[in-house]
């Protein structure tokens, strides 16, 4: 994990998450991924990073959020989070798809 230049408060963050994550049952290397994309995230929003993604600054934040998009609640995944799941399985013509067409080629 590249977590150099996290402060202390964010090292603290990250530890949080995580263990959270592993008193669920989660896998350590996927609590470690889930805790460390969780403090990116935060560390975007509030300026902290060098660089930020369009999703991570203005979608809502990971706190206020607490999973309502994992699965279907609350409207499921937005559509630029489908089209990034898209864009890493190479599905083609995925600029021109709608939110349910996504849906549907990304098999949910």
């Amino acid at each position: 994990m590249p977590r150099g230049s996290w402060s202390a408060k964010r090292e603290r963050q990250y530890e949080h998450i995580k263990e959270g994550q592993l008193d669920r049952g989660t896998g350590e290397s996927r609590a470690e991924e889930i805790a460390a994309r969780t403090v990116n995230k935060e560390r975007a929003r509030a300026g902290e990073s060098r660089t930020a993604s369009r999703s991570s600054v203005h979608d809502v934040s990971s706190g206020y959020r607490g999973g309502k998009r994992s699965h279907r609640g609350a409207g499921g995944p937005t559509k630029q989070q489908l089209y990034n799941e898209a864009k890493h399985r190479g599905i083609r013509g995925r600029s021109n798809m709608s939110k349910a067409q996504l849906e549907k080629a990304l098999g949910r």
